[in-house]
């Protein structure tokens, strides 16, 4: 009963309050100019408030929810992931002048070896109705004057728990760009003192890309696998926007023959 009482008591006094604000916007063109100064104020006090409640709620309810980790995986996927930059809110959101080993969230670095850095990044919310990720990562690059620029982004400890040389690893990304751009991806895998590592180029023809990384054609020590990571490597990114909407992976063991 007392839900119910607080939640009427809740609505009459909401429609008591835009009833009020209602008659003073009526009247807000005959007020003194004293008078006008105090109900400004005020307005600006409401405001505030409505802007934080509508931000939050616009980013909570816009679709595809924050937090979602649906993921497209293949037959026998043993182990899938959407890395935390594509999946939840950054802070901060951005950076202008980037410079290397600029962290992106926990997870992701940016790196490059520019003299002076011409480059921007932005977090941005997806809300295309083909997005299935929260949030995508925009690059804005103007003059560039390094020789090379990539996303680094680690992979969690899950990422190796049960890794072996039978495993294929899938890589699924949805790329904008203004020009036209060449991107690798470069798979690695820490076992011991050594790095394995697999590159492919990512064909930019269709908005939605996929590689695969076969891990039979490396020399991975099994028993001795510590750290997976992934870059991603833009060639002669200068005047140009890239625009990532999505970064998925997925792990799942080669068919036996």
């Amino acid at each position: 009963m007392t839900r119910r009482t607080d939640a009427f008591l809740d609505r009459l006094l909401f429609r008591r309050t835009l009833a009020s604000w209602g008659r003073v916007s009526e009247t807000v063109g005959d007020m003194d100019l004293a008078e006008l100064k105090v109900l400004r104020g005020r307005a600006w006090q409401l405001r505030r408030r409505l802007d934080r409640v509508i931000h939050t709620a616009e980013g909570r309810l816009t679709l595809p929810l924050i937090g979602s980790n649906a993921i497209r995986k293949p037959m026998g996927t043993d182990w899938s992931y959407r890395p935390e930059l594509f999946r939840g809110p950054l802070s901060p959101p951005g950076a202008a002048a980037v410079a290397s080993k600029t962290a992106v969230g926990t997870e992701a670095t940016l790196f490059h070896d520019c003299i002076r850095s011409e480059l921007t990044l932005r977090q941005i919310r997806n809300t295309r109705p083909e997005d299935i990720a929260p949030f995508g990562m925009r690059l804005d690059v103007f003059r560039f004057d390094g020789s090379f620029l990539s996303l680094v982004i680690d992979l969690p400890p899950d990422a190796i728990e049960g890794l072996r040389r039978k495993h294929l690893v899938r890589l699924e990304t949805i790329v904008e760009t203004e020009a036209p751009l060449e991107i690798f991806a470069r798979l690695n895998v820490k076992h011991g003192p050594n790095v394995e590592q697999i590159v492919r180029e990512l064909q930019l023809g269709d908005s939605e890309v996929a590689v695969e990384f076969d891990l039979a054609y490396t020399k991975l020590n099994e028993k001795r696998v510590e750290k997976m990571w992934l870059d991603l490597i833009f060639e002669g990114p200068q005047m140009n926007q890239i625009i990532l909407r999505d970064v998925t992976l997925s792990r799942r063991p080669r068919a036996e023959l």
